[in-house]
């Protein structure tokens, strides 16, 4: 459960009637050089429904989404709407038949409003040759906000909104084409609870409008609240189907992985006596705080944060990694004072961060995985000015081994790795250099299951190495599985620490939103 979803969501009323697809995939294949991505793979949706399609990352629901989308060709296969086959040879075909894809990376122009981004690509015209119908535009990218209860002017800059908004701008602009099937791929993924429940409420009115929606999530409580049919993928194959009042975790999971997980998801905690204090902080004021924070984490300790979006827990963990600069207080590593100016200074003494944007900050896409494992330690392997390539890769298939990493080779593009193996790559290049302190901020966010489950057995392997492990988490499962003690903010301040057998959510939730720690509970 994530910390944000504060109770669980109502299960949908809506059982679709029999009767022929919307659309139809019939024995899609894809394959990408040394990767079958799609084998053989069937899917139906019947309008007004929403299909939840779930799979670990890697199981090819990308790819099968692309190729209804139209960004793809399949090799092999057919697809039909309304029974009449049809070719979806390119973005634009996909949308003259009524297909919409919206990514969990959203596609929006910052820098225009929100009415030229829902027409982006098929602005209204007064004529050949003649300016923008901006009146027509705005007029009819109202009606649409209104439709999704977004109530903002659609002259407003997308760049003022939130995530949750821009979430909403780019169902107007599926909406705006007039779709009879939108994909929407890990929508609430950076969304807090209203935002989410707005969103929620739209998925159920344009079910009642006729629409087929196929819903793509890690996120199980939406899943089984929202979804009327639920398809799994594993391997680029279907590994089942389950109707709304037969599915429940267990059986999802053990058709996204091919077993159970049984109660090994989290490591099993004992007992156990930490090392000296590695990271001490006393009232670090970070940019924005109103006033500082105090905290230690020992060696193996897994030191959890919580906290609501916004509470400032990332950009407490920036100042550590020197990212921002603090305006006071004072830290030590291992007794000595630290202050880093950098996150070379930071990486200098031990401490290493791995990001919550494992894309844009924690890896370099184009290049293979052993570039970007050995890329922070590449110097210390230099010779005279020159790269150790031999080094770089044995280093690489060392931590390639040591994080089950999928890859057909180490020379593999990393973009073209599943979220989960691109996580391990980010973990894999700091363990290389073999940290004192490592924060791990957000490490399963938008991975799937079975990945998650191994993410959490290389962190309990790391702990009881001696490394000391912050962990910034808005799952609150996450949370209470995995730390050994919790760090809650609210509002940039530190609100309250809890130790191991402190650890239930109401405890958490209630320091989280403001509130005093509830009757019983201790905080130290």
């Amino acid at each position: 459960m994530s910390v944000e979803q504060t109770a669980p969501l109502a299960r949908s009323e809506y059982s679709p009637t029999p009767h022929s697809p919307l659309l139809s995939m019939r024995g899609v294949s894809k394959r990408f050089p040394g990767v079958l991505a799609l084998s053989g793979v069937s899917l139906d949706l019947y309008a007004g429904e929403v299909l939840a399609l779930m799979g670990e990352n890697g199981a090819g629901k990308s790819t099968l989404m692309n190729v209804l989308g139209g960004v793809l060709a399949p090799d092999a296969g057919e697809l039909a709407l309304d029974g009449v086959p049809v070719v979806l040879n390119g973005v634009g075909a996909a949308k003259r038949h009524g297909i919409a894809v919206i990514h969990q990376e959203l596609m929006l122009a910052p820098n225009l409003d929100i009415a030229a981004n829902i027409f982006l690509g098929n602005e209204q015209k007064r004529g050949l040759l003649r300016p923008l119908a901006r009146a027509e535009m705005n007029r009819r990218a109202a009606a649409l906000l209104q439709r999704i209860g977004l109530a903002l002017p659609p002259t407003t800059p997308v760049s003022q909104l939130t995530t949750g908004q821009q979430q909403m701008v780019e169902v107007a602009k599926a909406l705006s084409v007039e779709s009879r099937i939108i994909v929407m791929d890990e929508p609430t993924a950076s969304l807090a609870a209203a935002e989410s429940e707005q969103l929620f409420a739209i998925v159920r009115q344009l079910r009642k409008d006729g629409i087929g929606i196929v819903y793509i999530s890690h996120r199980m409580e939406e899943v089984l609240a929202l979804a009327d049919r639920i398809s799994v993928m594993r391997d680029g194959r279907n590994a089942g189907e389950l109707s709304r009042a037969d599915a429940s975790y267990d059986k999802i999971v053990a058709l996204m992985v091919g077993r159970e997980l049984s109660g090994a998801y989290f490591p099993a905690k004992t007992e156990k006596a930490f090392g000296n204090v590695v990271l001490d902080v006393k009232d670090l004021r970070v940019p924005g705080a109103p006033s500082g924070v105090s905290f230690s984490v020992r060696s193996g300790e897994i030191l959890g944060f919580a906290g609501l979006v916004g509470s400032g827990r990332t950009e407490l963990m920036e100042a550590l990694f020197g990212v921002t600069i603090a305006h006071g207080g004072g830290m030590t590593v291992d007794g000595l004072p630290f202050a880093p100016r950098s996150p070379r200074a930071a990486i200098e003494r031990g401490v290493y961060l791995v990001p919550e944007d494992r894309k844009r900050h924690g890896l370099v896409l184009p290049m293979s995985v052993a570039e970007n494992t050995s890329l922070p330690s590449v110097g210390q392997r230099a010779r005279l000015g020159l790269v150790d390539r031999r080094g770089d890769q044995r280093l690489a298939k060392v931590e390639v081994e040591r994080l089950r990493i999928k890859t057909p080779s180490i020379q593999q593009k990393v973009v073209t790795l599943s979220g989960g193996n691109q996580q391990k790559v980010v973990i894999g290049k700091w363990l290389a250099m073999s940290p004192k302190v490592l924060i791990l901020d957000e490490p399963t966010r938008g991975i799937d299951i079975g990945a998650k489950a191994e993410i959490y057995r290389h962190m309990a392997e790391l702990a009881a190495q001696g490394i000391a492990i912050l962990m910034v988490s808005s799952d609150m499962e996450e949370v209470i599985g995995m730390s050994d003690r919790v760090v809650v903010m609210h509002e940039r301040r530190l609100k309250g620490v809890l130790g191991r057998a402190q650890l239930t959510q109401q405890r958490i939730a209630s320091l989280m939103t403001g509130q005093l720690a509830p009757k019983g509970a201790t905080v130290t």
